[in-house]
């Protein structure tokens, strides 16, 4: 009567970390904290003035000797 056993089942839990969203979190508000800023001084950076000027000249001379 050797083969009265009953079989048995195992279970293998495995943890990989998990908890990897805080660097995505930091992320996003560096992200949002440095448009922020460029908003804000966007006038000191010189970003959409509105009294910027581009002066493109007619005529060009260059002299070769």
């Amino acid at each position: 009567m050797d083969n009265d056993e009953r079989p048995v089942e195992h279970t293998t839990i495995i943890e990989n970390g998990g908890g990897g969203s805080g660097g995505i979190v930091a992320v996003v508000v560096l992200i949002i904290v440095v448009l922020g800023l460029l908003y804000v001084f966007r006038d000191q950076l010189g970003l959409g003035s509105k009294a910027t000027t581009i002066n493109i000249p007619d005529k060009i001379n260059v002299n070769v000797n």
